[in-house]
């Protein structure tokens, strides 16, 4: 699965990645129908309670009550005009700077593997990228979801997830798969598609 569909779904995306998005949907056939049936498992996952909403419609603690949020919103208002344009373009510039960084080598991607397995005590991922080693994911908070970012050789690769030090399992959002020799299934990752 391209990250860009994980990211579209999980609501992680900026407004160039979602131009980028709506491009690729309009050419591409076969991209279109992986993502339409990715938004249709993950409606199915949420409406069985196999897993929550988006991380980001959680209403995160200390959040600003509903009065106090109006007056800042009206306190706020007369500033989204001149000095509110400045402002974003500052931030974006800021943003921009502050980012920039050395990308990863040539012919690797920077990849987020992103599985919800609340009952969990470890995860770990491994696959053709790892050496069929075992790396250890990280909890993201106490939401049951657990990610890791890689940096990943274009090009396809198989592999698993692996909860409490024995559990194998398929990635549930990715649907091609295969057998593997043992009696389970790999998931069948594509690294490095162009949108």
């Amino acid at each position: 699965m391209d990250e860009i569909i994980s990211m579209f779904i999980d609501n992680e995306l900026s407004i160039d990645d979602k131009m980028a998005l709506v491009k690729r949907l309009k050419v591409d056939p076969e991209f279109f129908s992986e993502t339409l049936a990715l938004l249709e498992q993950d409606k199915l996952l949420r409406a069985e309670g196999l897993y929550p909403a988006p991380l980001l419609a959680v209403k995160a603690p200390g959040a600003v009550p509903g009065r106090l949020q109006g007056f800042l919103k009206d306190f706020f208002r007369p500033l989204v005009g001149p000095v509110g344009v400045m402002a974003v373009v500052v931030m974006v510039v800021l943003g921009v700077v502050l980012a920039h960084r050395p990308g990863p080598p040539a012919g690797v991607c920077p990849s987020r593997l992103v599985v919800y397995q609340p009952e969990a005590r470890e995860v770990a991922v491994a696959g053709a990228f790892t050496g069929w080693e075992a790396v250890s994911m990280h909890a993201a908070g106490s939401s049951g979801y657990w990610e890791i970012r890689l940096d990943i050789p274009r090009g396809e690769h198989r592999f698993v997830y692996i909860a409490d030090g024995h559990r194998r399992f398929a990635d549930p959002t990715i649907l091609t798969r295969e057998q593997d020799d043992f009696g389970g299934e790999n998931s069948i990752l594509i690294v490095g598609q162009a949108i």
